[in-house]
């Protein structure tokens, strides 16, 4: 139980991983459509992927040459929210 919440909370120790989340909230996206959103490089949005992917957060679905990625673990939304709240009340 406390392993699986360590890599959680670790897969969402990145400004960007929590900004990915934040859009899979919204609709499940494909990698071209999360770089045009966020304005970071191919490569470096998929390898924040793999990490969500690895911890559970997220899941791809193949989409012909496309990898359609979902949200998948509703408790790092929970976690990320409650983070952002406890954030802006502090300051």
């Amino acid at each position: 139980m406390y392993i699986q919440a360590a890599e959680l909370i670790h897969a969402l120790h990145s400004p960007l991983r929590l900004k990915i989340v934040h859009l899979l909230a919204e609709q499940d996206m494909c990698v071209h459509e999360i770089v045009e959103i966020l304005g970071a490089n191919q490569p470096l949005v998929s390898q924040h992927l793999k990490v969500l992917k690895d911890a559970g957060v997220v899941d791809a679905e193949r989409q012909g040459r496309e990898q359609l990625y979902t949200l998948t673990c509703p408790a790092s939304l929970k976690i990320m929210r409650t983070a952002l709240s406890a954030t802006c009340s502090d300051r």
